[in-house]
């Protein structure tokens, strides 16, 4: 298993998950309410940069491995997962949009292990509205963790809800996108 700085991000993506979690678990008289929301988005969203950046790093100074290529979307799918059903348990997400989102990642892991066994592994390569999908979980999880209003005055529980929901929609659209793709070239292979 290499070791370098990107896998090091990635690594320190999932470590987070526990931390950001348990924020949520502290009494009251340890932090307040608004302390436990401002730190858990600010973990997440750190999180959620390591995604970005551990891929750009990687690239730039030639770090890729099949390794790094490996857990890198499962550190970004742990700490969603992870995010979606501690905002279902604190009733700032659907249970329905966790479902949706949970439920398209596990499917498109599972049709890249299939498409990567038939030798077919370009037909679901991350593309564009993928990137845009991960982009609106990553924002509209952020929103609903910190919750507070911002400056007394922007509803971020509104913003995130809306967020949360149009994030749902791309996951559906992606998971549309990368099956059309793939099934045919699947059905051409057997």
């Amino acid at each position: 298993m290499p070791m370098n700085v990107p896998i090091l991000l990635t690594w320190a993506r999932i470590l987070i998950i526990p931390f950001f979690l348990g924020l949520f678990y502290l009494p009251e008289s340890a932090l307040t309410g608004h302390g436990k929301n401002m730190l858990a988005a600010l973990l997440f969203l750190a999180g959620a940069i390591t995604d970005w950046l551990d891929g750009w790093l990687a690239r730039t100074l030639k770090q890729t491995s099949s390794f790094g290529a490996f857990l890198d979307p499962v550190a970004d799918k742990l700490l969603v997962a992870a995010a979606l059903v501690m905002l279902v348990r604190l009733d700032r997400a659907d249970a329905i949009v966790a479902v949706i989102i949970i439920g398209r990642e596990i499917t498109i892991s599972a049709l890249r292990e299939w498409m990567a066994r038939i030798g077919e592994t370009r037909s679901v390569a991350v593309s564009a509205l993928g990137k845009l999908k991960t982009a609106s979980q990553m924002t509209a999880i952020t929103i609903l963790l910190w919750h507070d209003p911002l400056f007394g005055l922007l509803d971020l529980r509104l913003i995130g809800t809306a967020l949360i929901y149009v994030a749902a929609l791309l996951t559906l659209w992606s998971m549309a996108y990368y099956l059309r793709m793939a099934i045919p070239r699947a059905r051409a292979r057997q």
